[in-house]
């Protein structure tokens, strides 16, 4: 429980990190980088959900 506790609230202050990147004076970025960064997202979440269902293999990296 306390492993599940702090990972989850690591990964989820890391997503709130790439929000901070919506910040268009200080990066520069394109709707295809948003949707490739929102896709990786999603795609976690899913493998995520996939593992604690069963076993598969997913990817671990990620690159705009």
């Amino acid at each position: 429980m306390r492993l599940a506790e702090g990972r989850t609230q690591i990964a989820l202050d890391a997503i709130r990190k790439l929000g901070n990147l919506s910040n268009r004076r200080a990066y520069e970025f394109s709707d295809t980088d948003i949707r490739k960064i929102s896709k990786a997202l999603k795609e976690a979440v899913s493998d995520l959900e996939k593992r604690f269902g069963s076993s598969t293999e997913s990817s671990d990296s990620f690159k705009l």
